[in-house]
């Protein structure tokens, strides 16, 4: 089987480049024996800076670069010269992706739309050069500054998606097909559970040329939030969506316990996620009669808007986006999202669970830290990328 091409993880060794030295230089030339220090400031170390791309849609173009390193900076040099800065580099990555540090856990920072600029790690300072120490009573410094250390961090690229709404339901809830009959988007459709193995976009088109963007993850199972099924992986995909779809199928012995053991998974997850406006929708209603649906509908619950589909014959699906877009755009929805968005991408990671996700993931390699100034061929750099 080929490997899929979206990547959420990736594990990253970044580096910083350190500061020059300043230069201890004292003028001796013809006709002027004593002409004093001249040496030179040292030059900046480049910077490791992220940068939002809506270009890019996974992590793939970062899964093999292990190692991200900057420049140094020149060392500063006789009449004043000055080293030559060290160049920045940029990580272009996909908008919606949050950087924790691998080692501790912590939040560091996130990219969330196209063109922002982060500052990761910044580069050391270059030395002052003893010409920067002269004065009236000390003429000739014989001493310089030596430039900053570089900094260094393992870092976790994790990739959330930016979607209005996110489906959640059981496997075999109907939300693949659900969007691929609301957008173009043509996710993989079996009768069989688990046949969504990664999350996917659809662009769902509305009135007066409006439209929202619609995520379907994978299926969630009782006890996702230990770590049962795909949902632990792919949960944090919803947590910047607006709005939540829950998916229940119409011939279910028990609606509302199937929606209950869903919401309770999300709270257990994260208890934020349980914030968010919700909206039911009893699936696979092609099966049901209108008798039948109004007997079910005694039986759902009262605290939000519940909508009869059914994605194969179309019934009900203008309804839902009436719905969908009236919850979206409610008051009270954009001032939860304004006052939760901030707590939920400022997280820490759970480093217990992370083992684990990283294994499933394929990125569980030690990454060990290699100095090249330490090795006579650069070509040696790839016996020492990973460890056995």
């Amino acid at each position: 089987m080929p490997e899929s091409n979206f990547v959420d993880y990736v594990k990253i060794l970044c580096r910083s480049g350190k500061g020059g030295k300043g230069s201890m230089h004292l003028k001796h030339v013809k006709y002027n024996p004593n002409g004093g220090p001249d040496g030179g400031d040292g030059g900046k170390g480049g910077s490791i800076i992220l940068r939002g791309n809506h270009n890019y849609w996974t992590l793939l173009h970062l899964k093999y670069e292990r190692h991200i390193f900057a420049e140094h900076g020149g060392n500063g040099g006789r009449d004043k010269c000055h080293g030559t800065n060290g160049k920045d580099v940029y990580i272009d990555v996909p908008c919606g992706t949050v950087v924790y540090n691998a080692e501790t856990g912590k939040y560091v920072c996130d990219v969330t739309y196209d063109g922002q600029e982060v500052l990761l790690l910044k580069g050391g300072r270059g030395g002052l050069g003893n010409f920067q120490f002269r004065s009236a009573t000390n003429q000739a410094p014989r001493y310089a500054q030596p430039g900053e250390p570089m900094e260094e961090m393992m870092v976790i690229l994790e990739l959330k998606l930016l979607a209005d709404v996110g489906l959640v339901g059981f496997p075999n809830a109907g939300k693949s097909t659900l969007v691929s009959a609301l957008s173009n988007a043509r996710p993989k459709i079996a009768n069989y559970p688990f046949t969504t193995m990664e999350p996917s976009l659809g662009i769902v088109a509305y009135r007066d040329g409006k439209s929202f963007v619609m995520a379907d993850i994978p299926g969630i199972i009782e006890g996702a939030a230990e770590g049962k099924g795909l949902g632990l992986r792919f949960l944090r995909h919803i947590e910047r969506n607006s709005l939540l779809l829950f998916m229940v199928p119409g011939d279910t012995d028990d609606i509302k316990r199937e929606y209950e053991i869903l919401l309770n998974e999300l709270q257990q997850f994260n208890p934020e996620l349980t914030d968010k406006h919700r909206v039911l929708a009893v699936t696979k209603c092609d099966l049901l009669d209108d008798e039948l649906m109004e007997m079910l509908r005694e039986t759902l619950p009262t605290d939000l808007p519940v909508v009869f589909i059914s994605a194969v014959s179309g019934f009900g699906l203008d309804e839902l986006k009436d719905v969908l877009w009236s919850e979206m755009n409610a008051e009270s929805n954009k001032l939860a999202a304004v006052t939760t968005s901030e707590a939920l991408v400022h997280r820490d990671k759970d480093m217990r669970r992370f083992a684990a996700e990283m294994a499933d993931a394929g990125e569980d390699e030690e990454i060990v830290f290699v100095d090249e100034d330490e090795i006579e061929d650069v070509e040696d750099l790839d016996d020492y990328e990973y460890e056995e």
